[in-house]
């Protein structure tokens, strides 16, 4: 999608973080952090978000879990923790129509969260 972040990021038409690359997925860091700790995990191909996902995408759900972990371990959260976040719509706060996962650590987290 020409008018999509995440995809231009994936492209990388619109610089960005990265911290992780997959075949399926890109992690990089969010640019408004939540957290000490906050990268978010893309798949290089557009999905607009976790209600378009179906059995044709276990492998590519699998990648964004093992990224994330990956991730956590690299950041060095892995030990003591970390969140992992699917906002759907508007009303969770999700502002980009690109599946992504969030990687959340650092600190304390709360909950509930939000």
């Amino acid at each position: 999608m020409d008018d999509c972040v995440f995809c231009r990021i994936v492209a990388e038409e619109v610089p960005a973080d990265i911290v992780a690359r997959g075949s399926l997925t890109r992690a990089f860091r969010d640019t408004n952090p939540q957290a000490p700790v906050h990268v978010l995990v893309v798949p290089v191909e557009h999905v607009a978000d976790v209600t378009e996902v179906g059995a044709q995408h276990g492998e590519l759900l699998a990648e964004m879990v093992t990224t994330a972990h990956q991730v956590a371990a690299r950041e060095g959260v892995a030990e003591g923790g970390y969140r992992l976040v699917l906002n759907v719509g508007d009303d969770a706060g999700n502002t980009v129509p690109h599946l992504h996962l969030h990687v959340l650590g650092g600190r304390r987290l709360t909950w509930p969260p939000g």
